[in-house]
């Protein structure tokens, strides 16, 4: 059997659909993932990566469409810097229509029996609907994304009609990654436990134990410090001099120069495997970035999550309302509230809790064989139909030509 995999560019749309990828080719099955200009650092995984529609830019494409169609939208993402996920899915549905041509052709080249996508990229829902295949929709985090995908899907109906599908399909199933008991009372689809892929390679030597004090695991991920500075991570690392831990800033290609000359328990580092530093760690202080919170979340340390934008919020709110951690402003960055995350024990055991609760979500390999299945039951019911349809052609024609139907594909 073959799986494509699809999603946005960038890291934290790809690397969640990576080790479900994995446990789908452990079972045998030929996978590959595709995404646009952008998304090729998931070729380092060792999955066989397809690039969609090159030259094509997802962010540029995006304020496109929000200064050509949908002004009105446009200004609630500037105004929310994104986090109005109602106004901003809808213009990254412009996107997905852009290149809808591109992935309905890669599709029918590359013959899939089964399409795994991340939510905000259903023009791969399409490709499977084009294919008569089944479609799963891969969530990334605590979103909620049934009316967000209803959003998308209504923007898209055009080019789904223009690809001669006039009723929106569903997808087959929806794989949801949030632990149950911070689901905010919204659960679907099939869980599936969040087991990280942070790229390859091991945590450098300094870090590779705990340290003799309390260790902080600092990251602002890959995109915000771009869009809006570093005024957080100035903030906590000022706040960080008065205490008795280890801080060690997690920051990947971001130039720190602007910082100056770091306090003594104060060390920065380029890209780190996220999930093996928390093993060495106390606590977590990141962004928002679901991989980031359910990587703290797994390993059971309490976080302190500063958001600042797309749906970084929704992350903060789960983490908060289920006690695993804290949500704060960049003005009330300071020492006191890095003290309340490393000693308050309420965090802490709400953490250890949420820990064992994704210790017991099925597996990457108990979720592939449920979706192998799937995938062969409806092989074998357009199997059926079709064989059904050649025999009525077959039956209709006995006073002519032979029947020329046939199983397609």
């Amino acid at each position: 059997m073959r799986v494509l995999f699809a999603g946005a560019p960038g890291f934290g749309h790809l690397f969640p659909l990576v080790p479900l990828a994995r446990a789908m080719r452990q079972l045998g099955h030929e996978v590959a993932v595709t995404s646009m200009d952008g998304g090729e650092p998931v070729a380092g995984s060792g999955l066989p990566y397809l690039p969609l529609a090159p030259g094509i830019d997802w962010r540029k494409e995006i304020r496109e469409a929000g200064r050509t169609r949908r002004p009105d939208l446009m200004r609630r993402v500037i105004e929310t810097n994104s986090a109005d996920r109602e106004a901003f899915v809808p213009l990254a549905a412009h996107v997905n229509s852009r290149v809808a041509d591109a992935m309905v052709e890669l599709a029918t080249r590359w013959r899939p029996d089964l399409v795994v996508y991340e939510y905000q990229f259903p023009v791969a829902l399409l490709a499977a609907a084009r294919l008569g295949v089944p479609a799963v929709q891969h969530d990334l985090g605590f979103v909620r994304t049934p009316k967000l995908r209803a959003l998308m899907l209504a923007e898209m109906a055009d080019t789904f009609a223009r690809h001669g599908i006039d009723r929106l399909p569903e997808p087959a199933d929806t794989i949801d990654l949030a632990p149950p008991s911070m689901a905010g009372g919204e659960r679907y689809g099939c869980s599936l436990r969040p087991v990280a892929y942070n790229g390859e390679g091991g945590v450098p030597e300094p870090l590779a134990t705990p340290a003799d004090r309390p260790r902080v695991a600092v990251t602002l991920g890959t995109v915000p410090p771009k869009t809006d500075g570093l005024t957080r991570l100035e903030r906590v690392i000022a706040a960080a001099a008065d205490l008795d831990a280890e801080f060690v800033l997690a920051t990947g290609e971001l130039d720190l120069g602007t910082l100056g000359t770091l306090p003594d328990n104060v060390r920065a580092y380029g890209w780190v495997p996220w999930r093996a530093l928390l093993d060495t760690c106390t606590a977590v202080i990141h962004h928002g970035g679901s991989s980031s919170a359910l990587g703290a979340l797994d390993a059971g340390v309490p976080q302190l999550v500063l958001p600042d934008g797309s749906d970084r919020f929704i992350t903060a709110d789960a983490v908060r309302e289920r006690g695993a951690g804290l949500s704060a402003g960049a003005e009330e960055i300071g020492p006191e509230l890095l003290r309340r995350l490393l000693t308050d024990d309420a965090l802490a055991r709400a953490a250890r809790e949420v820990s064992a609760e994704i210790a017991a979500m099925p597996s990457p390999a108990a979720v592939a064989e449920r979706l192998t299945a799937m995938a062969g039951a409806a092989r074998t019911a357009g199997t059926a139909r079709t064989a059904g349809t050649a025999r009525t052609a077959g039956t209709a024609s006995t006073a002519g030509a032979a029947p020329t139907a046939r199983a397609a594909g």
